[in-house]
């Protein structure tokens, strides 16, 4: 598996090595001793899976306590991925960084406690998997505001993006909680 740190500290973008042949393929999604090895030593407790069509936009999401690590990829179908780094103590405070995760690529996203997340969808439809580090509690979610001028994500749009309605009335940075 090949680990690269990404803009944001502690965010990595990881791809693991594929066997292929005429049959189809084979790779771990995720092996314990790999992912310590490369420095992510994270209890899962809880697996998610979506599906979305083209133009659905999720995020960006975080819960202020209870704050939860996720191990994103697309497992169908392609995503605009996105993470903001929500900790005041970060030189990367407001921060966000993006890549493009496919059933193609293959790659995985590591989304420590203390970020926002958030992806849109590119293709038709896709499927997105991701593990998370602790439960969802509803009462701690918060929702950043996707379109914030302040974080500066260029979306790749071609009009408005379909959102759920947690999703539109997100709070932009400068009004949203965040991590110490």
């Amino acid at each position: 598996m090949q680990v690269t740190p990404t803009a944001l500290p502690d965010v990595l973008l990881i791809e693991p090595r594929v066997f292929g042949d005429e049959r189809g393929f084979f790779y771990e999604s995720f092996n314990r001793r790999a992912f310590a090895a490369a420095g992510v030593t994270a209890e899962f407790v809880q697996d998610n899976h979506s599906r979305s069509r083209r133009g659905v936009l999720r995020g960006l999401h975080y819960q202020i306590e209870r704050a939860q690590g996720k191990l994103v990829r697309a497992v169908a179908g392609e995503v605009f991925d996105v993470v903001v780094d929500l900790r005041r103590s970060s030189p990367t405070f407001g921060k966000s960084m993006s890549c493009v995760l496919s059933a193609a690529n293959k790659r995985m996203l590591w989304v420590p406690p203390g970020f926002a997340h958030g992806f849109l969808v590119l293709s038709d439809d896709a499927e997105f998997l991701y593990k998370t580090t602790d439960y969802w509690f509803p009462e701690h979610e918060r929702t950043l505001l996707w379109n914030d001028p302040a974080l500066g994500i260029e979306w790749p749009l071609a009009g408005e993006p379909v959102l759920a309605a947690k999703d539109a009335a997100g709070k932009l940075l400068s009004a949203a909680d965040t991590y110490v």
